[in-house]
């Protein structure tokens, strides 16, 4: 399991799903605390490339031995990427949720919806309150 973290250079959604903007397009992944609170991640469920996204919908499940948890999209546009090292080590979402751990990468269809999303410490401010 990773340590806990919640790296400044990427946008967090309330959802606990992360977004990490590289020019036109935005991988996205889960927190440290969505990953810590599911457990051990045994399944992926990504959609295709070509997968139109919604802010806000959900876009995959992501099956822990705990539960089934769907991911959301925190930002909408179309899959330009799966992580498809996830199908044979989806355990990596746990162990490097911010670096090999990474969903999916996205083409942005509005980049302004970034704006809307919080920053490491407005995240760990809502973490504090639940």
């Amino acid at each position: 399991m990773a340590d806990e973290s919640y790296p400044a250079d990427v946008k967090y959604h309330k959802e606990h799903d992360w977004v990490r903007v590289e020019g036109d397009e935005a991988v996205f992944g889960i927190t440290w605390f969505a990953q810590d609170a599911l457990g051990e991640i045994v399944y992926v469920d990504l959609p295709d490339a070509g997968t139109a996204l919604s802010a806000g919908e959900s876009y995959g499940e992501l099956e822990s031995v705990k539960a089934v948890s769907e991911v959301y999209a925190a930002v909408g546009g179309e899959v330009a990427a799966v992580n498809e090292q996830l199908i044979d080590a989806p355990d990596l979402i746990n162990k490097d949720p911010y670096g090999e751990g990474w969903l999916v990468r996205v083409r942005l269809s509005e980049p302004g919806e970034i704006d809307s999303l919080m920053d490491a410490a407005a995240y760990q401010a809502m973490l504090a309150e639940a």
